[in-house]
């Protein structure tokens, strides 16, 4: 393959220059180019020229290649404009794909930024620019994401999704809207106010379907700015009002719940207080692997004193501390040294006491407290801690403390009347079918939860109405509240139940908008991350 070739297949923003060399400058790769132009068109009036003026030498940034920063000294023709009656008298050629008026880096490096930027804002895209050998600063990128022109948009799209975001949580909000065809942002709204989206509507005629949540300035501003368009009630705002009369319904008969625990008679009985543990085993009965080791270093030791053997010089063939060899030299029986060795009961001031605390535990009196109070009336003066670590090792025989018997939450009882049937373990539809049997309305909610869930779920809106009917047959004040949210908007209702838009990429955008506020910490202007969201790939 050719050098030429591979330029082109590697490099072919450069396949229009001639590379004249290739150094290194330290830690960058230098190309040296030249164009072979022999005529250009000027940039106004159009006009091809071939009468030359000068050339001068431009330096661009490339993308890097092979992680090493690559610049580009590319000498390029300055020539005069034959139009005389051009304002301009001379312009400088440009190479398509390669340069652009007042650039100082490539069309390709230029590309490779902006998509930093626009991904990662200012400093995490500085950072990571870095990483590319292609050094900039934060506040470049921020120019270059300014500097961007928005999207022309001359009419709405056909099905438009309207949700809110928050600015400053609490204070101020904006409005996101999005494609919901193809899930792109078209615009983002300064407020959320219906005047501003009825403007915008107006500006942006062919909008047909409108998706959005149950807020009634948006109703007001989509019934405004576009009185053909259909609203769209999202279905998960209104199975989350739906959740929430639940709610409000089963804290009502909260009073219910506790029924739901089972009798203290039919839990098993308490296991008898447990008995205090064995005395720890006399030294001639331990064979652990403390006790073994003691036992060899006695008999080694005492077999080097009878060789004559100084401490000094058993201390360095058996590589133990001096102290510790005299200790075994005095011991005349193993035994002894394993009185207090490795069982971790040393002499304690509650030694003296170990017999009337042994009577207590047995007996069912587990408080390490209360046994230190008593021991203060028969002369004790240490403190509490040292009785409870004394009394600690005795706890392992304590059976376990029974869990305490809690009626479920209105929370936890709503849950079993919102979820899926199928999905219910065992206990909780017994629970569920407990509650139903104890009062007729919660019987009547169930019923008519579920059926609200069937008609969402199958998109039957049409029985919309009689759904309506028959809650207000029944006494569920709550649910009833539901009912009249509902008839306010349902038309809206009745779309979102039968039409299979929702408002779903709209949310989406939504946690995008959040991650996008985050990353930028609160540092830039709304006007950065309005580009940021219209420029998104």
């Amino acid at each position: 393959m050719l050098i030429s070739e591979m330029v082109a297949i590697l490099f072919p923003h450069l396949a229009r220059v001639c590379i004249d060399q290739v150094f290194r400058a330290g830690t960058t790769v230098r190309i040296r180019a030249r164009t072979g132009t022999m005529e250009a068109a000027c940039p106004d009036c159009g006009t091809r020229s071939w009468r030359r003026h000068s050339h001068y030498e431009r330096r661009l940034s490339d993308t890097a290649a092979g992680g090493q920063e690559l610049l580009i000294h590319l000498r390029v023709h300055r020539f005069f404009c034959r139009n005389t009656t051009c304002a301009r008298a001379t312009f400088a050629e440009q190479i398509p794909g390669l340069t652009v008026r007042y650039g100082r880096r490539s069309v390709p490096a230029a590309r490779a930024l902006r998509a930093i930027a626009l991904a990662l804002g200012g400093r995490a895209g500085a950072r990571l620019s870095l990483r590319l050998a292609t050094a900039v600063s934060r506040t470049t990128l921020i120019r270059l994401i300014r500097g961007l022109p928005e999207p022309p948009l001359a009419a709405g799209p056909r099905v438009l999704g309207v949700d809110d975001f928050a600015y400053w949580r609490g204070h101020s909000y904006g409005t996101i809207l999005i494609d919901i065809s193809t899930s792109t942002v078209v615009d983002v709204l300064p407020d959320r106010t219906a005047d501003t989206l009825a403007a915008w509507l107006h500006a942006h005629p062919g909008v047909e379907i409108v998706c959005r949540d149950r807020a009634s300035a948006y109703a007001e501003g989509a019934a405004r700015g576009a009185p053909q368009a259909i609203q769209v009630a999202d279905r998960w705002h209104l199975w989350r009002n739906l959740g929430e009369a639940v709610e409000r319904t089963l804290t009502r008969h909260r009073h219910h719940l506790p029924s739901l625990v089972p009798a203290l008679s039919a839990q098993p009985a308490p296991a008898p207080p447990a008995q205090a543990p064995t005395r720890p085993r006399i030294p001639a009965d331990r064979n652990d692997r403390i006790a073994v080791r003691t036992r060899e270093r006695h008999a080694v030791v005492h077999a080097l004193l009878k060789q004559g053997h100084g401490v000094r010089e058993i201390t360095r063939r058996l590589n133990l501390g001096r102290n510790t060899v005299r200790r075994f030299a005095r011991a005349g029986n193993p035994e002894d040294l394993l009185v207090h060795t490795g069982t971790g009961q040393r002499p304690k001031a509650l030694d003296a006491y170990d017999d009337y605390l042994r009577k207590r535990w047995a007996e069912g009196c587990t408080n390490a407290d209360l046994l230190c109070h008593e021991l203060r009336n028969l002369g004790y003066r240490g403190s509490s801690t040292a009785v409870r670590q004394y009394v600690r090792p005795w706890r392992a025989g304590l059976p376990p403390t029974p869990a305490s018997l809690r009626p479920p939450t209105v929370r936890q009882a709503t849950g079993w009347f919102l979820r899926n049937p199928a999905h219910l373990e065992l206990g909780e539809q017994h629970h569920l079918d407990t509650l139903i049997a104890l009062s007729p309305q919660l019987a009547a909610l169930r019923v008519h939860v579920r059926e609200f869930a069937d008609m969402m779920m199958n998109r039957r809106g049409r029985d919309l109405e009689a759904w309506i009917n028959a809650v207000l047959r029944d006494d569920l004040p709550d649910l009833r509240s539901f009912v009249t949210g509902v008839r306010r908007d349902q038309d809206a209702v009745t779309a979102g139940l039968t039409l299979p838009y929702s408002s779903g990429p709209v949310e989406g955008h939504v946690n995008r908008t959040k991650m996008l506020k985050r990353q930028m910490y609160g540092r830039a202007n709304p006007d950065l991350l309005r580009k940021r969201l219209l420029l998104a790939d």
